[in-house]
């Protein structure tokens, strides 16, 4: 890799990001390109870097990335605008609020473009420009920017066909701390994009994806074909209320569980995540990173969740102690060796081991230890991502095959 510092003169840029998504973007950039004046505004992170452009342009939480020409205090009004409209209904305040941005956002374009035009004897051509300024009003800041790239960053060039977003699924993965020799598991892979994000930065890791859809597994292997990962991304159709996986062998799980209207008909998360969360508490190994992207309700009720298997079983009292119980094996090896998955192939969950979990509750005492929760926007909603370290000292019950 090269030197932080490789690209000569220091530039000032700025990059656009998804609500939540700035602290991981703050990291990224220091992490990768050694930026320096790294600030943060909502929405917005901007850094200085001697890097190379081309480095500077992969990065993976940013949406847009614009190199910096100016950046300054909103203009002050002499007089206040709003004065007129004091007495108005509430409806027509906010008809001239939004016929004033559209007014100011014209403005200002057809103010640069004059300017433009009397400075440097440039044209203005709205179809086809060669140059594109953009200009970043709030009520707190003003930000004058080229854009580098005429697609957005988060148009990730090896995915084919999409799911989650894809800085989202970056972050996802970034959380894991995913090292040489990992073993990785998304037991609700969908299309695969969690996989492939944290395939691309991670060469010398293994990664398994695990759905029960048929159809979602062939988008994921079309998807796994086209970013050329093949050889380190396996595909396998289970349920993630059984996975096929031997106790306490993988190193990171990182899921997005399904949620909103896309998958309201098709699944009752709600209903199913206590079983879902056991399973994956039973493949970490003691040390091993839970990565979990939930819409609020559901982390709401895994929260509750935790703090019941923390405190012991309340919901029936008369439940006897399980059986089939087993302490976790410390396991402990090398970073540095290359790791396989050890797969029952060819095993498939049952309607009838589905069932009899799901008769087996309530659960032993959770080794799952929060570490920290994002809120980030998915667009129409904001989902929370949920990081878990599976402790040391931990009780399940071990799932036969």
């Amino acid at each position: 890799m090269d030197e932080p510092g490789s690209g000569g003169n220091v530039v000032r840029y700025y990059c656009t990001a998804g609500n939540g998504m700035e602290a991981f973007l703050i990291n990224e950039v220091k992490t990768k390109l050694a930026a320096e004046d790294v600030c943060q505004i909502p929405g917005k992170v901007l850094f200085s870097s001697s890097a190379k452009i081309n480095r500077v342009s992969n990065l993976k939480g940013a949406e847009r990335l614009f190199l910096l020409l100016k950046q300054d205090s909103p203009v002050s009004l002499s007089c206040n605008p709003w004065d007129p409209h004091r007495n108005r209904h509430s409806y027509s305040v906010d008809m001239f609020k939004k016929m004033f941005y559209f007014c100011v956002k014209q403005e200002v374009s057809r103010v640069i473009g004059a300017g433009l035009s009397r400075l440097l004897g440039w044209k203005a051509d709205l179809k086809n420009p060669q140059l594109e300024i953009n200009v970043h009003l709030s009520d707190d800041y003003c930000l004058l920017g080229i854009p580098l790239t005429r697609l957005p960053l988060a148009n990730r060039s090896y995915i084919k066909i999409t799911g989650l977003r894809s800085t989202t699924a970056w972050a996802m993965a970034s959380l894991a701390h995913i090292q040489p020799g990992f073993r990785v598991v998304d037991p609700m892979c969908g299309v695969g994009t969690i996989l492939i994000e944290a395939a691309q930065e991670h060469k010398d890791a293994c990664f398994l994806g695990v759905d029960i859809d048929e159809a979602q597994l062939q988008k994921a292997s079309e998807n796994i074909a086209f970013a050329e990962l093949e050889n380190r991304i396996n595909l396998l159709k289970a349920s993630s209320l059984v996975l096929p996986v031997p106790s306490a062998t993988v190193d990171a799980v990182i899921c997005d569980l399904p949620f909103g209207r896309k998958f309201g008909s098709r699944i009752d998360m709600a209903a199913n995540l206590p079983l879902i969360l056991t399973e994956m508490e039973r493949v970490l190994r003691p040390g091993g990173i839970l990565v979990l992207l939930l819409s609020p309700q559901l982390s709401c009720l895994l929260k509750k969740l935790l703090i019941e298997y923390d405190t012991g079983p309340t919901s029936n009292p008369e439940t006897k102690p399980q059986t089939g119980m087993q302490n976790c094996p410390s396991s402990s090896r090398s970073p540095s060796k290359k790791q396989t998955f050890q797969i029952h192939s060819g095993v498939k969950s049952s309607p009838s081991q589905e069932t009899k979990l799901q008769h087996s509750l309530p659960f032993t005492v959770s080794s799952l230890k929060h570490q920290a929760t994002f809120r980030v926007s998915l667009g129409a909603i904001d989902g929370l991502i949920h990081k878990y370290v599976k402790t040391d000292c931990c009780v399940f019950r071990d799932v036969m095959f």
